[in-house]
């Protein structure tokens, strides 16, 4: 098990995390709707109320906090911990709180007639624009799903699995990546010249690289939805939300397989960080040099942190 230090507890299901520069963190609590403040001491301070499910954040610019909201799940709990059992029928957006009012405005929920679904991981590129991916929903006879059109490479062929990148302030969203089966995190490279996807029950890791922001190139068939497949796992190591750092590692928490993957951009190398916490939900990194890695325990309600090999990659709008 990884040495790890329990920062907070008693969050009702966090996820998003953001490490401040100021020493406090931000989470969303998708059970507790919230985007709440954690102050260095672990003390909890609710932002902003917020409706459905917060899902994923990111720092924008203005002093915003961009969020990605599922629409809202549904929860058991046994001995304490609390786990997703299924989704709310609750159509997702993508919403902004500001952090030294409360301010809360929901800036998307789909494009033109394309409705959003369960969007649920963010991140912001240094032009301004965000990338976020939109899971799709899964009900209890039939479930939403990307699928590939052979003759049209990149086309939308449907609204669900897919992500998207859209303008910070509310005037642009287009779908970028269609066709993914439960697209979950998304990150850039050090460099912004790849995005990666991390599709949760195909345990598998993608990497588009981009001819522009917000541009893909998309490879041909059988590349599976015009990506690079940089790795693909097996067992009980199914894929949420994700974070680079700063050589370039893919860095992925694992579903079942409690913890958080380290995987080099070509997939040569991986390794396995584990964590007391079937659902460690997301990563970020923190602290001097940003060599923290913070990750979401989720069913616990716990955030903590441990050592990272090296530094994180700093993010806009945040670390620069």
């Amino acid at each position: 098990m990884t040495d790890f230090t329990v920062i907070t507890e008693g969050l009702r299901f966090p996820e998003g995390p953001i490490a401040m520069p100021d020493g406090s963190f931000l989470v969303v609590e998708i059970a507790g709707q919230a985007l709440t403040r954690i102050t260095p001491g672990g003390a909890h301070e609710v932002i902003a109320n917020l409706e459905g499910g917060p899902n994923g954040a990111a720092m924008g610019p203005g002093g915003w906090c961009y969020i990605c909201n599922s629409g809202g799940w549904i929860y058991e709990e046994n001995d304490g911990l609390r786990r997703p059992i299924g989704q709310s029928s609750r159509r997702g957006w993508i919403e902004r709180v500001h952090l030294e009012t409360g301010r809360v405005e929901r800036l998307y929920d789909g494009v033109g007639e394309r409705k959003l679904n369960s969007p649920n991981d963010i991140v912001f590129d240094r032009e301004g624009g965000f990338w976020f991916t939109d899971l799709g929903k899964i009900r209890e006879r039939d479930m939403d799903r990307g699928f590939t059109d052979l003759g049209k490479r990149g086309s939308a062929t449907r609204d669900v699995g897919a992500v998207y990148y859209a303008k910070a302030d509310g005037s642009h969203v287009e779908c970028a990546i269609p066709n993914l089966f439960e697209p979950n995190g998304v990150g850039l490279s050090p460099d912004e010249k790849t995005v990666y996807v991390a599709e949760t029950a195909l345990r598998r890791v993608l990497a588009f690289d981009l001819i522009a922001p917000g541009k893909p190139q998309f490879a041909p068939w059988p590349a599976p939805s015009g990506g690079r497949l940089v790795t693909a796992f097996g067992g009980l190591n199914n894929l949420d939300s994700m974070a680079v750092d700063s050589e370039g590692h893919v860095c992925v928490a694992s579903l079942g397989n409690g913890g958080v993957w380290e995987v080099a951009s070509d997939g040569a190398y991986e390794r396995h960080h584990p964590l007391p916490d079937y659902f460690t939900t997301n990563i970020c990194f923190g602290g001097a040099d940003l060599k923290t890695a913070f990750a979401t325990l989720s069913a616990s309600g716990r955030l903590v942190s441990f050592p990272w090999p090296r530094a994180g990659h700093p993010l806009n709008f945040l670390n620069t």
